[in-house]
């Protein structure tokens, strides 16, 4: 099993999570966040006055697939959040060890 971990730009979430729906992913979970990579933020104009936005808004998608599905899945986040622009996103996949359904105590890759 892994554990995918995408940031991506929010404009980008619905498209994603169609594209996704459609390789099998059976759910997923989404978190506000901000941050920075190589951009390094922006400088804005508000009411006449120059400030700093050193964050910007991004999604966390974090996934957990089985390992059959698993570079389907990577591939098609890396398609459908492109745009080719500075921010796009990273992926970072890691091996899940386990998985337990709290409802029906199923394990693994029976719990996705």
């Amino acid at each position: 099993m892994k554990y995918i971990v995408a940031i991506i730009k929010p404009f980008k979430l619905d498209e994603v999570r169609e594209a996704l729906a459609e390789a099998g992913v059976n759910g997923l979970t989404v978190i506000e966040a901000k941050g920075f990579g190589r951009q390094k933020g922006h400088t804005e104009l508000y009411r006449g006055a120059e400030y700093v936005v050193d964050f910007l808004p991004k999604i966390k998608l974090e996934i957990a697939a089985a390992d059959d599905i698993a570079e389907a899945v990577v591939d098609t986040i890396q398609k459908t959040a492109y745009t080719g622009k500075i921010g796009d996103g990273k992926i970072f996949v890691f091996e899940l060890s386990g998985a337990v359904r709290i409802r029906t105590g199923e394990r693994d890759d029976e719990a996705l």
